[in-house]
């Protein structure tokens, strides 16, 4: 383990408990412990879907490593990285320009909103409706027809064709 990897684990470990009361009691459909998340993702999806961490703009890693899914274009499905719910439809992507994997509308059912007060500003997360994996966050800025902009973190998404 790198020294970095020490210190992210480290600061997760720490924050994971005020984490946790800060979500409260929602419960979810897919519910692991941390262990078995800690099993089924790598870190980096871990600390983006269970502890809220942001991955850096156009890259699909804590690190700023290249992301493949920010440039996809094909026809398919973007889904949940932690429980394999199907998200986002190809159909409703678009580049926004700000380097994260953004969509006009999720699929019917398929993510919970909720009022994040992080950062010293409100926003809107996006999290999986099965698993409450945190997603992204949404904007009012986005095109038509729905004028949102879903900006979600590559590394809480899988794509299948």
């Amino acid at each position: 383990m790198t020294r970095r990897q020490i210190l992210f684990a480290t600061a997760a470990a720490t924050l994971l408990p005020w984490i946790n009361r800060k979500a409260g009691a929602e419960s979810f459909e897919v519910s692991n412990s941390d262990a078995e998340w800690q099993a089924i993702l790598t870190p980096a999806q871990y600390a983006v879907l269970r502890l809220g961490a942001t991955e850096r703009p156009f890259s699909n890693s804590l690190k700023g490593e290249s992301s493949p899914l920010l440039d996809e274009h094909r026809s398919g499905t973007f889904h949940c990285a932690g429980c394999d719910l199907a998200l986002f439809s190809s159909a409703a992507k678009f580049d926004s320009g700000t380097g994260w994997p953004s969509f006009f509308d999720p699929l019917p059912g398929a993510v919970g909103l909720k009022t994040d007060k992080g950062l010293m500003t409100v926003r809107t997360e996006v999290h999986c409706q099965r698993c409450g994996g945190h997603l992204g966050h949404v904007f009012d800025d986005g095109p038509k027809p729905t004028g949102k902009r879903y900006c979600m973190n590559g590394l809480a998404l899988t794509f299948s064709v």
